[in-house]
């Protein structure tokens, strides 16, 4: 079973051998680099119960623990002369190890992350290190130090209640504490299988090679079909979820779920309305234009039609972190205290604006222009070439070959269609990160104006203007909706 995906300028080919392992390649002969991705189908939706973080604990044991030949020093050492590295990361959903290297230590390296996967060490050091690292991620980082993040987690409890994603990928206070080394070989053995992996490689490889990969991981076990997800609880009414901690300013995230993926055809135009709201951490969108350029109340403000987590330092998403579930998000970066039910009430008001009024003309027709040319960005090198490759395959569409093939002939009225169907701010859930929430939170649920304050003179009077709309610009917030509580009470359970 042969299939092509259009990627950039090149086409990658997608099969299955005879143990069912599936073989993503995007060959570049000219090139001195060969990447290689091994993505398992394997996330936190598929933790077991009391065991809140279990997948993300085996995959980093996986990742950055030893093999049954090296140590985990032993492997980096082996790592250094061919200047490459063994990366992981995941989501929900999915798992993904990789390396870029020089095709001179492409055997090398190819064996020792063959290595890492097949026969892992399962030390006590190694286990008892990254359960330790990872309990540290979120009782001292996520909850001390990253507003920004333990917002967006905040609202994902909201999102998903009772409901595997729900809870930060790491996992839960009590489910890593509850974890043992035997639970870690036991969901390794039975969840990390070939019929879950696929293996991607691209740029200058030697023929065969990639097929010669592949078969190494026959010997993996086939596992047990995938467990369907509990569909997202559907949004009723707004509600809100108030994080009380020390900070400097208040961090806001919202959204609601959205029964749309990139393999549905409204994600598209979807992409479009997002783009034209506000693209992550570029300047076209109208949240950032009306919020930061205009009235300096933080440093960005964006928007999403499904879960983002960004690049390393880049402005671009990471890829293989596919979800079977999606959501619409918009993320405003910490604004002051004396200001975030002004901005509060202004990412609502704009996004009301798009879905009653629909997106401008010449809105539409700039954000179309500027997606055209900025999806090339998303794979500029041939790994992340190959990670939308392979999620092509998963999703049965390839987002990059779909945007440049959609939006020559999308228009303005396929945009509206598609967000007056799916995007709603009656059914927004709200998570706002700060110091002073319950002030905020009763003149929320009292409906008093939350007035910007200004620190600089000589605002524009038309903004001035609007900004007596958006302070009074009703939220209908029940109290019986709200809930304020403790960062240190977050995941614990």
């Amino acid at each position: 079973m042969l299939l092509s995906i259009a990627v950039a300028a090149s086409a990658s080919q997608a099969r299955a051998d005879q143990n069912g392992i599936r073989t993503v390649v995007l060959p570049s002969p000219s090139s001195p680099l060969v990447t290689i991705r091994l993505v398992f189908q394997v996330g936190a939706a598929d933790d077991e119960p009391g065991k809140e973080g279990i997948a993300a604990l085996t995959a980093a044991m996986l990742g950055e623990g030893g093999t049954v030949k090296r140590t985990w020093s032993e492997v980096l050492d082996a790592l250094y002369p061919m200047a490459a590295d063994i990366n992981f990361y995941g989501d929900k959903d999915a798992f993904v190890f990789m390396g870029t290297v020089h095709h001179d230590n492409l055997d090398a390296f190819a064996n020792l992350l063959a290595e890492q996967i097949l026969t892992p060490r399962f030390s006590d050091d190694d286990f008892t290190r990254l359960r330790q690292d990872a309990l540290d991620a979120i009782t001292k980082t996520l909850r001390g130090n990253d507003d920004e993040d333990l917002g967006k987690q905040a609202l994902g409890t909201l999102l998903y209640p009772n409901h595997p994603y729900g809870y930060p990928t790491l996992g839960t206070v009590a489910g890593l504490s509850a974890i043992t080394l035997d639970d870690v070989k036991g969901f390794y053995a039975h969840t990390f299988t070939r019929d879950r992996l696929i293996v991607g490689v691209s740029g200058g490889y030697p023929k065969g090679f990639p097929d010669r990969y592949a078969a190494r991981f026959a010997n993996l076990p086939v596992g047990k079909p995938r467990s369907p997800l509990p569909p997202s609880p559907a949004p009723q009414g707004k509600q809100l979820l108030f994080v009380q901690k020390s900070a400097h300013g208040d961090a806001i995230s919202m959204g609601h779920a959205i029964g749309v993926t990139r393999s549905d055809d409204d994600f598209y135009p979807l992409a479009v309305a997002a783009s034209y709201l506000g693209e992550h951490r570029t300047f076209n969108g109208v949240l950032m234009l009306n919020m930061r350029q205009k009235r300096g109340l933080n440093y960005g403000d964006y928007a999403y039609v499904e879960n983002f987590i960004q690049d390393g330092w880049t402005t671009f998403p990471l890829p293989n972190i596919s979800r079977r579930e999606q959501h619409f998000e918009v993320w405003l970066r910490p604004v002051p205290p004396k200001s975030a039910g002004f901005a509060i009430r202004e990412a609502i008001y704009e996004t009301d604006k798009l879905i009653r009024e629909g997106i401008p003309a010449a809105g539409f027709e700039a954000t179309r222009a500027f997606l055209l040319n900025y999806v090339n960005l998303w794979a500029q090198d041939g790994s992340r070439r190959l990670g939308y490759a392979i999620d092509g395959l998963l999703y049965g569409k390839d987002v990059l070959a779909e945007l440049k093939a959609r939006l020559p002939t999308m228009t303005k009225d396929d945009v509206d269609r598609a967000v007056r169907k799916h995007l709603s701010t009656a059914n927004l859930s709200i998570a706002v990160v700060g110091d002073k929430v319950k002030a905020l939170a009763d003149a929320l649920v009292a409906g008093k104006p939350t007035p910007i304050v200004y620190d600089t003179k000589d605002t524009p009077a038309d903004v001035l203007e609007e900004d007596q709309t958006i302070e009074r610009y009703p939220l209908d917030v029940s109290a019986s909706r709200l809930k304020i509580v403790s960062a240190s009470s977050l995941f614990e359970k």
